[in-house]
């Protein structure tokens, strides 16, 4: 009599439901092994359900949940960026985590079909995606009140203290961090790094690039000068958002390998996920310890006191009942969405305009967020196009007659001019059209500090390379 050997094979794994993987050969092994040891077929087949990978979460359908619109157009640029937002947000709103979605008067696209755009809310259920709030995190805006100060005065003595462009400051001029706050950050796996260490001692009391700024006006309702500062948590935020993002990609090749890279979570009750929120919480510390300084060397340049200081952000992440809510360019509108909130926040619009200080409304339809500025309807490079034959200095010239408005580089940066962004006076209508926030004060501006149009150091290195 011949005897037959039953062999284990992978046509045989693939048909039990198995997935080519890491544990597709361990399973191929130890099964053989099993029948070799005199176990029946169905006994390895019952043995080797552990080997097989965890199911994985697919996408929703396109249209399955739907969002808020709180934007309207009323020209072909702003119904051509609405087209755009409406067509990344419709792709987002398949993430599974997601919950509900609404996009503010601000929105613009910010990257790839199905990347949150500025202006973007969205809320998930146990989930934190650290592309939604991006690199630049707790982006946010402060204010200080300066009583009777001149407006000059305060923008002269900013300009003093202050430091834009790219990388930290150099030795010799950087401003103190809290030694306990550095800690803190040693304790965390997501902020322990030595670069990340080092950045967040060289870049304190910097501003960065881009939009951000220092804008001097008056309150119209008191005539007092006030500040504002807008940036984020420059390096040490990046490098937070870097390995967040790693991290992310881990738990989204084996959950939902469908899902956007843009769009990878870290879910929220891991143990990597409670890190990455502590490190947020830390981050967004470090934030305004980053406008406090400023603020606090303008006050000891001027030799007042202040009588008025908040603050809020705009690119973070805020837990609210069981939701993760991500607000890309969109801040918070209700009440105690922080422990340091005070109900007021900031809408900046551009250089030429109010900063707007409101009151939230925590309207449903927005979930509970207003917009974080003005926002554009094309992009940077379309703008310099659009300039034509008109200097950069002449449309300085035209669309801030009558302020003083400093480039800290030097170089002014056309994009980041009136013209570069969307219709105040639209934006302002649609805030109190869609009920979004009430506006209890103006900052009118007097002038403002801007980084400017200054050469990116990575480019110099790719041209020395060359």
């Amino acid at each position: 009599m011949i005897e037959t050997t039953i062999k284990l094979t992978s046509d045989t794994l693939l048909s039990w439901g198995h997935k080519p993987g890491k544990e597709f050969g361990a399973a191929l092994r130890d099964g053989s092994a099993a029948l070799n040891e005199g176990k029946s077929l169905d006994e390895v087949r019952a043995m080797l359900e552990a080997y097989k990978p965890e199911p994985t979460i697919p996408l929703r359908n396109e249209g399955e949940l739907e969002f808020s619109i709180n934007i309207e157009a009323s020209n072909p640029d702003e119904k051509e960026n609405i087209l755009r937002v409406s067509e990344t947000m419709t792709e987002l709103m398949r993430t599974p985590t997601v919950e509900a979605g609404a996009v503010m008067p601000d929105a613009c696209p910010a990257g790839p079909i199905g990347t949150i755009p500025v202006g973007g809310v969205v809320a998930t259920k146990k989930a934190i995606h650290p592309g939604m709030h991006s690199a630049d995190i707790c982006c946010s805006v402060m204010m200080t009140n300066f009583g009777n100060s001149d407006p000059k005065t305060v923008l002269d003595a900013v300009n003093e203290v202050t430091h834009f462009g790219f990388g930290g400051r150099p030795n010799g001029k950087r401003f103190t961090v809290s030694l306990d706050l550095l800690d803190q950050f040693r304790e965390n796996r997501f902020l322990n790094g030595k670069k990340l260490l080092r950045s967040a001692q060289e870049h304190m009391g910097t501003q960065g690039d881009g939009n951000h700024f220092a804008f001097v006006g008056k309150s119209r309702s008191t005539g007092k000068a006030a500040l504002v500062t807008h940036h984020g948590s420059r390096g040490p935020g990046a490098l937070l958002y870097k390995e967040g993002m790693k991290v992310a990609e881990q738990f989204r090749k084996k959950l939902s390998p469908k899902t956007l890279k843009q769009n990878a979570w870290i879910p929220a009750d891991s143990e990597e996920g409670q890190e990455y929120w502590q490190a947020l919480q830390l981050i967004r510390k470090w934030t305004k310890a980053n406008h406090n300084a400023l603020h606090q060397a303008t006050c000891d340049v001027l030799e007042v006191e202040h009588e008025d200081r908040f603050w809020n952000e705009h690119n973070f992440v805020f837990k609210r009942d069981d939701l993760f809510y991500h607000g890309k360019g969109a801040t918070p509108a209700w009440d105690d969405f922080a422990s340091d909130a005070t109900g007021l926040t900031l809408i900046p619009l551009n250089m030429a305009e109010p900063i707007l200080v409101v009151r939230g409304k925590d309207a449903e339809h927005g979930l509970g967020f207003s917009p974080h500025g003005a926002g554009r309807n094309f992009s940077r490079a379309e703008h310099r196009r659009r300039m034509g034959n008109m200097t950069a200095e002449q449309m300085l010239a035209l669309e801030t007659e009558g302020l003083d408005i400093r480039f800290f580089g030097g170089n002014i940066d056309p994009s980041e001019l009136p013209s570069g962004y969307k219709n105040a006076e639209a934006v302002v209508q649609q805030i109190e059209k869609y009920e979004l926030a009430e506006i209890e004060d103006y900052i009118d501006p007097y002038g403002c500090i801007m980084a400017g149009d200054q050469p990116k150091p990575w480019l110099n290195k790719k041209k020395k390379r060359r």
